[in-house]
């Protein structure tokens, strides 16, 4: 048997199972958010889904462990991209975060996340032997000029998963738990400063906002006082595909964010607590075999990207989901899988395919 086949078939077909679902549900998602305007987004990411999955799967039939010598040139790129961003960028909604790359929009700060996981699963596997500090220190300079890059932006929410993706490596890394519980401590003492003194006018309103709806119902409040109306309305089992007179096609929220960052907004009128029970739920399973791929790692730079993959796309979904029901403030990120977005697709779906790879060779040699 020809080995690009049997890595191919040896694949966790459980993985690409619910991966594929959840991107088709977020077609359905996308248009059941847009279906009474005119425009086509749930095509449009039909498209990219089309594109991705071929990557998906180059990118998973290639054995991981390039990572070794293309990790640092990714990350330099994505710093690159950062610089540029901050030079030709376009800017969206207050943050300057986007580069228009020919018809494509790339949001870069995602780009960087993924480049900076490489390095560090690199780095805290090549110099595991070095005392904890050390450690520490070095990834403290590997994630500093990135989250530095992404805040200038500002992009808030970007900046906010390098703590769980960090945490995460650091404690598979075997950083010993106090210097973990010292940094989130630290992490706490810096919110009030970091309110204060870095955080740009109207994103110190929406924490405002987030520890009180009722300061600026008809400004700063509105988005999520409407997010929580329109769950809040879905009841136990919604009201329905293409239910009339939702929030959602009254223009109660939104039309620019509906389909990508309060898209569980709307998937909550329509499902109600089920139907988010449920996709809570594919989530939580993606996670379990996300977990189940790590541990079975042959080496500790497979765990350690699998580990910084899947804290990734656990901090995007606990954040977006966080910030529809008034759980976290709001940020902007996307709903992985679910959101409509290409670039963050194709970032994703990279992810994903690091993933498969790491199970597909983990019994083969170095």
């Amino acid at each position: 048997m020809h080995p690009l086949l049997r890595k191919f078939l040896g694949m966790n077909w459980l993985l690409f199972g619910l991966m594929t679902g959840l991107m088709l549900f977020g077609i359905y998602a996308i248009y059941s958010a847009t279906w009474f305007r005119e425009v086509s987004f749930w095509r449009t990411q039909m498209v990219w889904m089309l594109i991705c999955l071929p990557v998906f799967f180059g990118v998973s039939l290639v054995d991981y462990r390039w990572i070794r010598w293309g990790a640092l040139p990714i990350y330099l790129g994505s710093v690159a991209l950062l610089l540029a961003t901050r030079i030709f960028g376009v800017e969206r909604f207050g943050a300057k975060s986007w580069l228009e790359v020919g018809p494509m929009n790339l949001q870069t700060s995602q780009l960087a996340i993924v480049g900076g996981i490489l390095v560090l699963a690199l780095f805290l596997s090549q110099f595991r032997h070095l005392p904890a500090i050390l450690r520490i220190l070095g990834c403290g300079v590997i994630a500093g000029a990135p989250c530095l890059l992404i805040l200038v932006q500002p992009d808030l929410g970007s900046v906010l998963v390098w703590g769980p993706v960090i945490l995460a490596m650091f404690f598979i890394a075997g950083i010993p738990k106090r210097y973990l519980i010292v940094m989130l401590l630290l992490v706490v003492t810096a919110i009030p400063l970091a309110v204060n003194f870095v955080l740009k006018p109207y994103q110190r309103d929406r924490i405002i906002a987030f520890l009180d709806h009722d300061i600026d119902p008809l400004g700063v409040s509105w988005t999520i006082n409407q997010s929580l109306v329109a769950i809040g309305s879905g009841g136990a089992v919604g009201k329905g595909f293409m239910a009339p007179n939702t929030q959602n096609e009254l223009g109660f929220l939104p039309s620019t964010i509906v389909h990508n960052d309060f898209i569980f907004s709307v998937l909550g009128e329509q499902h109600g607590f089920i139907g988010g029970v449920i996709l809570i739920g594919a989530f939580a399973f993606l996670f379990l075999v996300g977990l189940q791929i790590a541990m079975s790692a042959e080496d500790d730079l497979g765990r350690l990207v699998a580990v910084g993959f899947l804290a990734m796309l656990f901090a995007h979904v606990f954040m977006n989901i966080g910030m529809t029901i008034s759980v976290t403030p709001i940020t902007g990120l996307p709903l992985p899988l679910v959101s409509y977005g290409g670039s963050f697709l194709l970032i994703t779906l990279v992810g994903f395919g690091l993933l498969q790879s790491i199970w597909v060779h983990r019994h083969v040699s170095r």
